[in-house]
């Protein structure tokens, strides 16, 4: 019979070798397409941002974003931690029953998160108030038309998060990799650009970024009924139906519960800063720090495509009682994360208003915001996916206490910082969240009897900076913050990485990782023939 979670592991070398391989193989594997998706999100979100500025100007465009803000924070709010739940106990009920719960976990799950939404969508739609303080820059007949829209579509999208939750759980990241960071970013510029040409205004563009939502839900509810399917006639039950125990509504929201709040923390402190500058500052710098937003986002893309594939095969390895393998996915991890993060956060830093100057004249205010949050995200990417560690764990209380530290961090420092020092205060305030979070959740991790830092992990970091910082920081000295600087900076830090990879590339498991790579490629050909 399978152990508990709190057993010891077995210390049979074969079982437990097989299922770190299996366990590493769909990671890195999740983690390829993973990380491809964030680069197609983080490359047309970059692209919408930049269509919506240059059609708006700063002030409209923050206006834009400002709603997108609410809209996000609410949505994620509103999911009430289901989404992360199903990811743990539909993962957890595979290994343990076969599937037998999942539609007892939907049930519960779905329902309230629906009722959420649409609660929260006839607040907005009833709160002209609301409306004028959230877009001040706009007639207050305009802002409740632009509330009211982003209202029609609440529901919808958050139902949408909490099935593709489940579709994670299946360890499967395709279904949200495709709807949430292709399909939607896709959809929303290809629906913007003719706007902006033809009829640019502030209800058209927020319109185009809300359309794709329906088909989002859709391809949400196709995917886990094709999940739910294949589950079904496969060959991948492990001991057969029944063995294990049957979640219950009781033990599911105690576990999503404090996950719901602490999401709320998560997501708002990516668009806090939005909502305090539109409302204490001004709707330019409100654009602008979401231009810096972006950017710091997308250097956290590897971390985010990780995170997507690793949480549904820590919980398996943690419900199986293989403690020592989810021990070694997220050390393994961190250090990918740490190898290719680090370097990109480094070139945004030595050239940040370079970088800025891509979304169009005025954003380089913004360069001082990027440095600061550049720094911060070192710290991010440094504890790896430790937060997700934490969750899988079942402990939803301690990663509560830790986003809920960070953002009142924050709150109080952007609402202090903010309407004096603009944009900047504004970052200076995530920044300390990033810090205290994670420090914090790294904590709590080696609290589990989890341990992130090994010699690959020091071969990683040494690598990361040694490769990149020398070439960038001179560079920036020789040539400036300018485009000339950057390129050749970049093209030296590029070939260094490069070189000191493959040195040494031993203790970074590089032959480990395109092991797994290959392996996965000739099981699917195997599959396919």
């Amino acid at each position: 019979r399978r152990q508990g979670p709190g057993a010891q592991q077995p210390r049979g070398g074969g079982a437990a070798a097989g299922t770190r391989a299996r366990g590493v193989a769909a990671t890195v594997r999740g983690g390829w397409f993973g990380f491809a998706g964030s680069a197609v999100n983080a490359l047309f979100g970059f692209l919408l941002v930049a269509v919506v500025t240059r059609g708006l100007g700063a002030e409209g465009a923050g206006a834009v974003f400002a709603g997108v803000a609410a809209f996000t924070i609410l949505s994620n709010a509103c999911k009430l931690g289901a989404d992360t739940a199903l990811v743990r106990f539909v993962s957890r009920d595979l290994e343990l029953t076969g599937g037998a719960g999942v539609p007892a976990l939907l049930r519960t799950a779905v329902p309230p998160a629906l009722a959420a939404g649409t609660a929260c969508a006839a607040l907005l739609f009833l709160s002209p108030a609301l409306a004028v303080w959230l877009l001040p820059g706009l007639p207050a007949g305009q802002a409740l038309a632009v509330m009211r829209l982003f209202a029609l579509f609440l529901p919808v999208a958050t139902v949408s998060l909490v099935l593709l939750g489940a579709t994670r759980g299946y360890g499967s990241v395709v279904p949200f990799v495709g709807v949430e960071q292709i399909g939607k970013p896709v959809l929303r510029v290809a629906l913007a650009l003719p706007l902006v040409l033809l009829a640019p205004g502030v209800l058209a563009l927020s319109a185009a970024w809300l359309a794709p939502a329906l088909l989002g839900a859709v391809a949400a509810w196709a995917s886990l009924r094709r999940s739910r399917a294949a589950r079904r006639v496969g060959a991948g039950v492990p001991d057969g139906p029944g063995e294990g125990r049957l979640v219950g509504p009781g033990e599911f929201w105690s576990f999503a519960g404090p996950r719901a709040l602490s999401s709320v923390f998560d997501i708002a402190a990516v668009w806090i800063g939005v909502v305090l500058l539109s409302a204490l500052g001004t709707g330019a710098e409100a654009g602008i720090y979401t231009a810096v937003g972006r950017l710091v986002t997308a250097g956290t893309l590897l971390q985010l495509a990780v995170r997507l594939a690793v949480a549904a095969q820590i919980s398996r390895l943690l419900a199986g009682g293989l403690n020592g393998e989810a021990e070694h996915l997220h050390r393994l991890s961190t250090r990918w994360i740490v190898l290719f993060s680090w370097p990109l956060f480094t070139m945004l830093a030595a050239f940040p208003a370079t970088v800025l100057s891509l979304f169009g004249p005025g954003f380089g205010q913004g360069a001082a915001a990027l440095v600061v949050l550049s720094a911060a995200c070192v710290v991010n990417v440094g504890v790896g996916n430790a937060q997700t560690v934490v969750l899988m764990a079942g402990r939803s209380t301690w990663n509560l206490a830790t986003a809920g530290a960070g953002f009142a961090v924050q709150l109080g420092a952007g609402i202090w910082l903010a309407p004096r020092y603009g944009v900047t205060g504004a970052a200076l305030a995530w920044g300390l969240a990033i810090v205290v979070d994670n420090t914090a959740s790294a904590l709590l991790v080696r609290q589990l009897g989890f341990r992130t830092v090994d010699r690959g992990y020091l071969h990683a970091a040494v690598v990361a900076v040694a490769a990149a910082a020398p070439p960038a920081f001179a560079a920036r000295v020789l040539w400036g913050d300018t485009a000339w600087g950057a390129l050749l900076g970049g093209a030296f830090a590029v070939c260094g990485f490069c070189a000191a990879v493959w040195r040494y590339r031993v203790p970074l498991g590089v032959g480990e990782f395109f092991r797994v790579l290959r392996k996965g490629s000739e099981g699917k050909s195997r599959r396919a023939s």
